[in-house]
């Protein structure tokens, strides 16, 4: 249960991998519940490629310019398209997050959000 040791703050950081191996951080808000981690990005983001190539990635607390305020921990990530998981992380964001999400959300209306898992490496 490394995963429970980051804990849910206000943002993460996001290290996944290139190809070539090099590691790219990306502060991102999330949101846990069920033992998870929740996040949200564009379907044709750099960080959702990376992870499409590579599932295994590591996060750790951070502040909102990505200054780390924990240690990373090993972690896999997974794109669901299943309902039920959509409506739970998108609730729990909202919740989280507030009208700050809700503007983002707005903003980015053009394509739908793609939900990212985050559970603990097996």
């Amino acid at each position: 249960m490394a995963l429970a040791t980051v804990g849910d703050p206000k943002y993460i950081s996001i290290r996944s991998f290139r190809k070539s191996g090099v590691a790219v951080d990306t502060p991102v808000w999330g949101a846990a519940g069920n033992g998870r981690i929740y996040v949200t990005t564009p379907p044709d983001s750099g960080k959702g490629k990376r992870i499409r190539n590579n599932p295994q990635i590591e996060v750790a607390p951070c502040d909102m310019r990505g200054r780390l305020t924990g240690d990373f921990v090993p972690a896999e990530a997974q794109f669901t398209d299943d309902a039920a998981t959509f409506a739970t992380a998108m609730g729990l964001l909202k919740r989280k997050y507030g009208i700050q999400f809700r503007l983002v959300m707005l903003r980015n209306r053009k394509t739908e959000p793609i939900i990212l898992e985050i559970r603990d490496r097996s």
